[in-house]
């Protein structure tokens, strides 16, 4: 299943959100007292959907905290972040923040050892192979040869595992979405499998009217076009598309006034776009696929605007954009109903994928139920067995007590003889 709403606005790379900080200059005096010590609530910034995403915010939140360390980002450009050349200055970090840092990291080690316990004690229980190496991917954004400090090479390992887990984010969503599709056309047609002819008629007559009835939807203009944006001018903003001034618009749009379209902001830009051909009233609209959509209208922007790959869409790149000949397009955007997503052979495959698994499922079930039966049958044994010796120990007290008894007899019967 496709990851919900939080996740498909996965965030931004963990350059974006540093670069996303206040524009004001700081001035470093070294004089002044040492910062104050500051208790660390939830993270503020938005969620990039990674594991370790808490870890990874507060880290940048603490580090944003540091005026020097501030004053370093900001003169940054994106290679230096990249290459690692900035966590050098991790080494100039007040002694207040790098002993938060310290408890932040001491935390996670604890969090993922908690969670790789877990993981294995799931996957032995299910009689599964224990994957070590995929679990030891879970430690790849930190050293976990040293618990105990938040170093140099810490935060090198979290910017790089960040910038590469974020690159790979958008992917995984498509493979995840196909899925998605597969499973449930896979689920259509085994429906139909269970239906007589009358019903199976009836029923692909009515996913038919359904496709046509979704597919009939006004026209979709170009993600990023000249008509695509005046139609939020005039629709969302209100404004005359006649008076359309393509950096008003980017500063009415650039909500946090931070000086960037970030991927959530030009999200939202499609949503117009989107309404005309998805509703979530309509049994034929699957708002599965508008996510899907969504994402696919901002990763085209992204293409065409933002030349830096930063995955931010700054000023300059948005007017530049709007000085090309591909802003005045006037075809219409195809939806996901005109780009099949699979080959019948990849559904084949996957719904095989489907039978091996459950084959395997089945075959633990009762292998499960073999040893329950077997469990059950010693259980039986143990039972007999105790009830035996429950009935030897009785017997044995009832002899020892009739031997008792003759005995005293006897006794008696001797004391009177010698009277």
């Amino acid at each position: 299943m496709v990851r919900g709403r939080a996740l498909a606005r996965c965030g931004l790379v963990l350059l974006s959100l540093w670069l996303c900080i206040q524009s004001v200059p700081i001035s470093v005096d070294k004089t002044k007292d040492k910062p104050e010590e500051e208790e660390l609530g939830p993270p503020e910034s938005a969620e990039t959907g990674l594991h370790y995403d808490r870890y990874l915010r507060e880290v940048i939140e603490y580090l944003e905290k540091d005026p020097h360390f501030k004053e370093k980002l900001k003169n940054a450009n994106m290679e230096d972040i990249k290459q690692g050349k900035l966590s050098k200055e991790l080494d100039f970090v007040h002694h207040n923040f790098r002993t938060k840092l310290d408890e932040l990291k001491r935390e996670e080690m604890n969090r993922l050892r908690m969670l790789i316990k877990a993981k294995h004690d799931i996957q032995g229980g299910n009689g599964r192979t224990v994957d070590h190496q995929a679990l030891l991917k879970q430690f790849e954004h930190l050293n976990h040869m040293n618990p105990n400090t938040f170093e140099v090479e810490d935060l090198n390992r979290l910017i790089k595992s960040a910038t590469k887990d974020l690159e790979n984010f958008d992917k995984d969503r498509h493979d995840e979405f196909k899925r998605y599709e597969m499973m449930k056309e896979h689920e259509r047609r085994e429906r139909l499998k269970n239906m007589n002819e009358e019903d199976r008629k009836k029923e692909e007559q009515h996913y038919e009217e359904m496709k046509k009835k979704h597919a009939d939807h006004p026209k979709i203009n170009h993600p990023g076009s000249e008509d695509q944006l005046k139609e939020v001018w005039q629709e969302a903003d209100g404004l005359d598309p006649e008076d359309f001034d393509p950096k008003t618009f980017f500063k009415m749009h650039d909500s946090n006034g931070d000086g960037f379209l970030d991927e959530t902001e030009l999200e939202a830009l499609f949503t117009k776009e989107l309404e005309k051909v998805y509703n979530p009233e309509n049994e034929e609209d699957d708002m599965v696929e508008m996510e899907e959509e969504r994402l696919r209208m901002r990763e085209h922007v992204m293409n065409e605007v933002d030349t830096n790959k930063d995955r931010l869409v700054s000023l300059s790149e948005f007017m530049a954009a709007t000085k090309k000949e591909e802003f005045s397009e006037k075809d219409e955007w195809e939806t996901l109903d005109q780009n099949p997503l699979y080959t019948e052979e990849e559904l084949r495959e996957f719904e095989q994928h489907l039978a091996n698994e459950e084959n395997d499922i089945n075959k633990r079930s009762l292998e499960l139920q073999k040893q329950r039966e077997e469990l059950e049958k010693k259980q039986e044994e143990l039972n007999a067995q105790r009830l035996g010796l429950q009935q030897a120990v009785e017997e044995m007290e009832r002899l020892k007590a009739h031997s008792t008894k003759t005995d005293i007899k006897r006794g008696l019967t001797l004391t009177k003889a010698k009277m």
